[in-house]
């Protein structure tokens, strides 16, 4: 999206992720929800195709294949792509829709309190296998919660070392009127 809105290369600015915290931090809210809106559909709508003409199982590995997908997008020849968090919460809406939208309100609450996108993210992760047994989930979907948390653990790694550091980097809701925006 900030290339075809913007002309530029995502990957070049910022932390050089294709997310949309990255996007909302550079480019501001509008373009950033656009992305994060985007990274739901592309979990949600094939994960909630295969969920109602195949069942739990067939949905969950379509969720598995959404998420790995938006890592190592095939667009960007297989390279670093995002921390699949959005994706992985449109999947949860498509598959488990009430284990979606109590682990969407955990991450919005965390969020709030916290302003940290990756405090959220991980917090939002961890609770996903809890949730799912809690609401009764089947198999599949309790599997796919506990694999689902895992990466978007792993693949906030950096966030932890940062957090550690006292170098991570809040989110701001608006933009400071005295503030430029920000493009590198």
């Amino acid at each position: 999206m900030v290339r075809i809105v913007r002309g530029e290369d995502i990957r070049r600015h910022g932390s050089g992720n294709i997310g949309a915290t990255n996007v909302w931090r550079l480019y501001g809210r509008g373009l950033g929800l656009l992305v994060a809106l985007l990274d739901v559909a592309k979990g949600f709508v094939p994960v909630l195709v295969a969920t109602l003409t195949h069942g739990h199982l067939a949905g969950a590995l379509t969720g598995g294949a959404a998420i790995l997908g938006h890592w190592r997008p095939l667009f960007l020849g297989f390279q670093r792509g995002g921390k699949v968090v959005a994706t992985c919460g449109g999947a949860f809406l498509g598959l488990a829709p009430f284990v979606g939208l109590v682990v969407c309100l955990i991450w919005i609450a965390i969020f709030l309190i916290t302003r940290y996108a990756s405090v959220s993210s991980m917090l939002a992760a961890v609770s996903l296998p809890a949730v799912s047994l809690v609401l009764g989930e089947p198999w599949p979907v309790v599997a796919f919660s506990a694999g689902a948390a895992l990466a978007i653990l792993l693949l906030h790694r950096p966030n932890l070392a940062r957090l550690r550091a006292g170098t991570e980097k809040r989110v701001q809701l608006r933009r400071r009127s005295d503030a430029a925006p920000r493009t590198s």
